[in-house]
Formats: C-alpha cells, structure tokens, sequence
C-alpha cells in the first residue's frame, strides 16, 4: 500500500525550498533602499515656513499701512481716450481730381486733402466778371444820361427865354397895331410849348439821376449786386480745394479719385491726437468728492506700467451714460432692479506728455484722482473746444483787386 502521508511531505517541502530561493533572488536584485534622513532636516524646513510666512505677513503690514496713511483717492479701469473727430466735407459738388492724404497719414492745418474739378467754377467765375463790367457800363451811361438831360434842360430854359421875349414884342407891336392878333397868339402858344419842353427835359433828367444819384460807381447798388455775385463765384471757386482745417492724422477716408461728390457729403476724418483726452466713467458712489482741477495719474494699456501720463479733472457729465443712451432705461416698472449707474469724468492730459508718447482714441486705461484736495467746482466753467477758430472763404484780397481791376478797366481807368 502507498503511503501518500509521505509523498505529500516531500512536496511540501520541495515547494518551500523553492519559496525560500526565490526570496533570496529577490533579495539580491532589489535596489538597495536610500537611507534614513537626517533627524535635524524637519527642523530645517520648518523654519524655512516661520521666515517665509514672517515675509508675506511683513509685507502685508507694510502694505496695510501704506493704503491706512496713503491720500484719499478714487480708481477706476473704465476709461478710455476720447478725442475730436473732425469730418471733412464738400462745400460744392464736383469731381475729385486729386487725393492728396490717406489714412493714417498725419497733416497739417491749411493743407490740400483733396481737389476737386474747377472747370465749371471758372466759367462761372468768368460770368460773374463779365456781369459787374456790364453793371459799371450801365451806371456809367446813366450817369451820361443825367448829364444829356441837364443840357435839355438848359436848351429848354434857352427856348422858353426867347418864346416869352418874342411874345412880349409882339405885345407892344400888337398894341401899335403892327401885328395881327393871330399873330400875337401864335406867340403865346411858343411859351406854352416851350414850357412844356422845359418840364419834359427836367423829368428825364430826374429818371436818369434816380439810378446814380447818391453814390458812386463802387457804391451803386446794380454794381454792388455784380460785386457780391463775382464774390460768390470766388468763394464757390475756392472749395473746389479742400484743406485740413486742424493739424493731426487722417482716418476714416471714403472718398475715391474720380468720384462724384455731393454738397455736404463727408469725405474722411482728421483726428488732432495733441488734444485727446481721456473719459473715465466713475461709479455714483465714487462721484462725492471728485472736483474740477484734482490731479490724475493715468496708465495706458498700449505703453503698461512703464508710461505714467499725468493730468487733472475738466469736468464731471451732465449724465449717466444710460442717460443719453438711445434707448434710455425706464425704471418705472413693477420689475426694477436698482444698478449702480457710472458718469464719465474728463481727464484733460499734458500736450508734452502726449508729444512723447502719443495715444489714439478708444485705447484703454486705468486712472487714479487724487482727491485729497475738495476745494474745486462741482461744474465746469464754460471753455471752447481745442482747435481754434477758421479762416471764412470769402474770396479773400483777391476778390477785392479783380473787383477794382474791373471797375476802373470800365470807367476808363477811373473809380468814382
């Protein structure tokens, strides 16, 4: 009989042999463990932890302090430069010969942006000319005209003298009985018509000085019409060149070489960029104590923290923005929700500053008002806006030589 006790034992332990072999060949390919830290290196790292949290806990009471005895002041990162859009328009229609600036170009003021076709300005101009040297001829004849008529009257005087001498010879003869009395009446009828030619005489001479008398030949009023029509002309003459009526850069330009334009038609844009400015639109809640003249520091997004422009207080809105919006809100409704409205504040900034480093208009920036100093208006006083007065086209000293040339060319080389 087998005994399987025995054979049963015998594996066991085979198997256990082969356990403990594999154990010690794990033993000799495992990697050898690092050794223990150091008993000191927790310590070390906590007092890198006290320091480190003694730093951020100093520079918070640095900082603290700093905003507790820093000036009063009111931040806001809703701001942007604002700035003038100067639309250039025709004043008359016509063709545009030249362009003569484009967009992002700068120009200077009084320069020529764009010509337009003269041809027919000039024709008209012509016309004009030709019409207040017919006036200045017409005045000159009736001026002629008085004169004819005063030696008429004259002549007719002459007449009337001779007509009563002859009647009173006649007279005395008749009395003598020398004449017939036909005679005698033919000669009484020679006054009366005489009379009568002397009346007429005066009446012309009157219809002639009624359009000349009381001035001169510049101040008749056929002439000054003829005047005021040829400086119309002129005037209309010069808009055919269109100038920048403000120094700065070119933006916004539609217009296209040999297009046909109309009166009041916008053309392109000059935007000054030396008189930009910047509209901070502040919280209601921030608005108590900012005054007019409070100085500004100002940061803009395109240079970063390393351009600080500095500049002071112009003015607070007349408004909130919703306010004048197009669609202004109407608050009174069952389902009002009560928001913190915002009132743009202008920011007038240094023209060196600008010079320096020049902004455009809608780039953003951060404003910081100093508002430690409360003594300022609530409202700004009354100022123009920047870019001055123009020039009228009036035809300038020009209008006036070619109204004289004119005038004495007609009169025979004399203004009267």
């Amino acid at each position: 009989m087998t005994d399987y006790s025995n054979e049963r034992f015998d594996r066991s332990e085979t198997i256990e042999e082969e356990r403990v072999e594999l154990a010690q060949a794990a033993d000799v390919t495992e990697a050898p463990r690092p050794p223990a830290p150091p008993a000191g290196k927790p310590k070390a790292r906590r007092t890198g932890f006290i320091l480190l949290g003694a730093a951020v806990a100093l520079a918070a009471l640095v900082y603290g302090g700093m905003q507790y005895f820093a000036p009063p002041s009111e931040e806001t990162d809703d701001a942007y430069v604002s700035g003038n859009i100067v639309a250039i328009t025709a004043r008359q229609s016509g063709t545009v010969l030249a362009l003569n600036a484009d967009n992002t170009q700068a120009v200077q003021r009084g320069q020529s942006l764009i010509e337009l076709d003269p041809a027919q300005q000039d024709v008209a101009l012509a016309a004009a000319e030709a019409r207040l040297g017919e006036a200045v001829r017409s005045v000159r004849s009736g001026q002629s005209a008085v004169a004819e008529g005063s030696a008429e009257i004259e002549k007719a005087r002459t007449d009337l003298a001779t007509a009563q001498a002859d009647y009173a010879r006649r007279k005395s003869a008749a009395a003598a009985g020398a004449i017939s009395g036909e005679e005698l009446s033919h000669a009484n009828d020679a006054i009366a018509s005489a009379r009568a030619a002397l009346t007429l005489a005066q009446a012309r001479r009157g219809q002639a000085a009624s359009t000349v008398s009381g001035t001169s030949v510049a101040g008749n009023p056929q002439v000054l019409s003829a005047i005021a029509g040829l400086r119309q002309a002129a005037i209309n003459r010069a808009y055919m060149t269109i100038k920048a009526p403000v120094a700065g850069v070119v933006a916004q330009r539609t217009v296209q070489l040999g297009q046909q334009v109309a009166a009041g038609q916008p053309l392109m844009a000059v935007i000054p960029l030396d008189s930009v400015w910047i509209d901070a639109n502040f919280r209601e809640t921030q608005l108590a104590d900012l005054r007019v003249g409070q100085p500004v520091t100002i940061v803009a997004d395109v240079y970063g923290s390393a351009v600080t422009f500095h500049g002071k207080v112009l003015g607070l809105g007349a408004g909130s923005g919703n306010a004048f919006s197009l669609l202004p809100p109407q608050n009174a409704s069952g389902n009002w929700i009560k928001i913190v409205q915002r009132v743009p504040v202008r920011i007038a900034l240094d023209p060196k500053e600008l010079r320096a480093h020049p902004l455009r208009i809608g780039l953003s920036a951060k404003v910081n008002v100093d508002t430690s100093v409360r003594s300022g208006p609530l409202v700004a006083a009354s100022t123009p806006p920047a870019g001055g007065t123009q020039q009228s086209l009036d035809g300038g000293p020009q209008v006036d030589a070619t109204v004289q040339r004119i005038i004495a060319a007609n009169l025979g080389g004399r203004v009267r």
